[in-house]
């Protein structure tokens, strides 16, 4: 596949600078934080068009956050950057995760919808949700409970170090996703069923469901939803759902589309006001990094 953002110089000091990495290093879901220009010159050294965009975005990056963590790069890598990013800022666990309905989602859906049966959990292929819903809810108590705890530490530093043991902790992590995943689809599901019964929807909703692929939930659920983590990520109408499914605005910096109105992407584009705001940066849409620290003047 031919590699529109870097030279062939580029690709071939990257193989080895992936071979050189140990595999502990790998398997690090969030590296610890790097000055995000010093960054910016190790990865986008060339002379290419798209490497000087890059470094444009980077400098505007930079003008509000002083460093960067690099996120690990498989198919759960928006989930991951974006529930790591939550659970740094969080502060209070949010009503929507107090509901003594939540931990009772799948019993729910099953209940409600027979197709659910076909959900998969990774490292569980070829097992129905009907078997797998107790240790669903077991993912949907977990994530409430992590929430819960980190919310409740008050020291900046104290907090990140908790988010870093967590994302150290590889059974707990991808857990977490899978919840993430299920709360996606019940979102979707509310969506659908607002818009068949004529209320008002999101206009991502529409474009979601206007896809061949994803007419409905249980398409949606079998083309794109079991995929993510296993042979796929998160496609932009996804990103939506995501951000709905968390009641959080994403501010995406999209670095190659630096100069163009597109470069802050905000999912949704017209959030609720009351909505946590939580930050990544993308040079591709498909790659997500976490930007960390930011600027005293910004702040202030």
């Amino acid at each position: 596949e031919e590699d529109m953002y870097r030279d062939a110089e580029e690709i071939e000091r990257d193989k080895i600078l992936l071979c050189e990495t140990s595999f502990s290093e790998y398997k690090l879901s969030v590296a610890p934080e790097i000055d995000i220009m010093e960054y910016c010159r190790k990865e986008w050294r060339g002379n290419t068009p798209v490497a000087r965009r890059m470094r444009k975005g980077y400098e505007a990056v930079a003008q509000k956050f002083a460093s960067i963590r690099r996120v690990r790069g498989d198919n759960y890598c928006a989930l991951r950057a974006t529930l790591f990013q939550v659970l740094s800022q969080a502060t209070q666990l949010p009503s929507w995760l107090q509901s003594e309905d939540f931990t009772m989602l799948p019993e729910h859906l099953l209940s409600k919808y027979d197709w659910i049966k076909q959900w998969q959990l990774k490292q569980k292929l070829g097992r129905k949700m009907g078997e797998t819903s107790d240790e669903i809810k077991e993912y949907l108590v977990l994530l409430r409970k992590k929430w819960k705890t980190i919310s409740e530490i008050k020291g900046s530093i104290e907090k990140q170090e908790a988010c870093d043991k967590l994302f150290k902790n590889e059974e707990e992590e991808y857990s977490l996703y899978e919840a993430l995943k299920l709360l996606m689809l019940n979102t979707a599901i509310k969506l659908y069923n607002d818009d068949k019964n004529g209320r008002r929807v999101p206009v991502f909703s529409w474009l979601l469901f206007a896809r061949d692929t994803s007419s409905n939930p249980c398409q949606l659920m079998h083309n794109h939803l079991n995929h993510i983590g296993h042979s796929g990520g998160l496609e932009q109408v996804e990103m939506f759902l995501l951000a709905y499914a968390l009641q959080h605005t994403i501010q995406v910096y999209r670095l190659y589309k630096y100069s163009t109105d597109e470069f802050i992407t905000l999912y949704p584009n017209d959030p609720e006001e009351d909505w946590p705001v939580v930050t990544l940066i993308t040079e591709d849409d498909r790659h997500y990094n976490i930007p960390v620290r930011m600027c005293q003047e910004t702040m202030l």
